[in-house]
């Protein structure tokens, strides 16, 4: 039986104040993105998103994708 690898992605939660709730993307998986009520409920979404993501990935033969360093910041401009 084949060892099953644990990855790590970066995850970028969002609030959506309109819809209520919180967006979350994975920068490295272009397109994976998924929202939830609480961000408790983005957070387990966004690995069912991940894990079908990379299931599509590997049933194509194509190969997962190693993160590069993510840098998150804040810059302020005045208006």
């Amino acid at each position: 039986m084949m060892e099953k690898k644990v990855l790590s992605f970066s995850v970028i939660y969002e609030a959506a104040p309109e819809e209520g709730g919180y967006v979350a993307y994975v920068p490295t998986l272009p397109g994976c993105h998924t929202q939830g009520d609480t961000l408790e409920e983005a957070e387990q979404n966004v690995k069912e998103a991940i894990l079908v993501y990379l299931d599509s990935l590997l049933a194509h033969k194509e190969s997962l994708p190693k993160e590069s360093r993510i840098l998150q910041g804040k810059v302020e401009v005045r208006i």
